[in-house]
């Protein structure tokens, strides 16, 4: 896996995760299908990080509070989004995401 990656904005990502937010990200939306319904559903992109040796996205649908962290891989131009099997994985993910995230907004509030 490749430590520097792109997402739908445009910018790098680094071992820390997506640099974007600064530059625009709120405006990357990918759209998913979720198995119990037939619509595609637009999803902002709120970050792509590591934990541990895998990707892992954030993604935050439009019109909802909720927050959906999947394992992210590009497989060629597609990209692909895998559950996240176990309790333990997802709270150590949720965890960093939530560091990340907060840590991002107290520094553009000062």
């Amino acid at each position: 896996m490749e430590d520097n990656k792109k997402c739908g904005c445009g910018s790098e990502h680094n071992e820390k995760g997506c640099d974007c937010h600064d530059e625009g990200h709120e405006d990357a939306v990918i759209y998913v299908t979720f198995e119990d319904e037939d619509k595609e559903v637009a999803c902002d992109v709120l970050g792509i990080f590591e934990v541990d040796d895998v990707e892992y996205i954030a993604l935050a649908p439009q019109d909802e509070e909720d927050v959906l962290i999947y394992r992210y891989s590009e497989e060629g131009d597609d990209i692909k989004l895998d559950e996240i099997e176990s309790d333990e994985e997802y709270d150590k993910v949720a965890a960093e995401f939530d560091e990340m995230f907060f840590q991002e907004m107290e520094e553009t509030e000062e």
